[in-house]
């Protein structure tokens, strides 16, 4: 696609939607890189998106883009810079951005401030991204590129914020209600979404339940290739390893060892 839009002859309302065509196919690579732990392949495919969105002159796309990288700066250890890109993704898609757009954009920057350790920033930007929510069956269509945007997955998010604040009276009913309609085939995306329910219902003191979840994580998880879900069951079985005294959770964390041994022979 970028070979073709820089070697071939096109009009400029041609060029424009070659432009557009790059960025969207930039967020689903970037995406997969990402995922897959490829970060700074990720980076450079995210940023060469936004490039061409900016040349497009689709805001939208460019904040889309932007917002991806900025997520997966703050996942990385790279907080101050997610929380400026976060910002930035907002503030260029304007107040004109489609709702759902909008919705998306803050609820990445409470993402932000959420791991830059800044809580009270976090909740009123989980409020806006409701109200910009609530606006979006009444305001302009939005890009088919945020086809996915739906109110379960900004419900993860906003569980997702409140677990990560240590605030699991919110979190686990949203991830549970969430969970009780999702769409079992969409292993992945479930295996996240347990993992945040697991720790959540550590932190509400709920190591039996913690651990039951954690199995469904670690069973999901062993059918898929993504980097992420093998960093989230690490993180579900540190989390984990406070109740080892709980029968229950020192089966888990046994069994885990006992697979990462294996593991390790098979390799050797």
């Amino acid at each position: 696609m970028v070979k073709l839009y820089r070697e071939g002859s096109h009009t400029e309302e041609v060029g424009r939607a070659l432009l557009s065509q790059i960025g969207e196919l930039a967020q689903i690579a970037g995406w997969i890189a990402s995922d897959a732990g490829r970060h700074e392949e990720a980076e450079r495919i995210y940023k060469l998106g936004m490039s061409a969105a900016w040349q497009a002159e689709d805001r939208t796309l460019v904040g889309n883009l932007a917002g991806s990288l900025a997520y997966q700066y703050s996942n990385t250890g790279r907080e101050t810079e997610g929380l400026t890109l976060a910002r930035a993704a907002l503030d260029q898609t304007g107040e004109d951005a489609p709702a759902k757009a909008r919705a998306l954009y803050l609820d990445r920057v409470a993402w932000a401030h959420t791991k830059a350790g800044e809580p009270q920033p976090a909740m009123r930007s989980l409020g806006e991204a409701s109200e910009a929510w609530e606006a979006n069956s009444v305001e302009r269509e939005s890009p088919q590129y945020l086809y996915w945007v739906e109110a379960g997955e900004l419900q993860v998010m906003e569980s997702r914020v409140y677990t990560e604040l240590k605030r699991p009276l919110r979190a686990v009913p949203l991830l549970r209600e969430v969970l009780a309609r999702y769409d079992a085939t969409h292993t992945r995306e479930l295996a996240l979404y347990l993992s945040w329910l697991a720790i959540a219902l550590a932190d509400a003191n709920e190591p039996e339940e913690a651990a039951a979840t954690a199995q469904r994580v670690i069973a999901l998880s062993a059918d898929i290739a993504s980097e992420r879900t093998a960093e989230r069951v690490k993180v579900v079985l540190h989390r984990l390893e406070d109740f080892s005294d709980v029968p229950e959770v020192r089966e888990v964390l046994d069994d885990a060892a006992q697979e990462t041994q294996k593991g390790q022979r098979c390799t050797a």
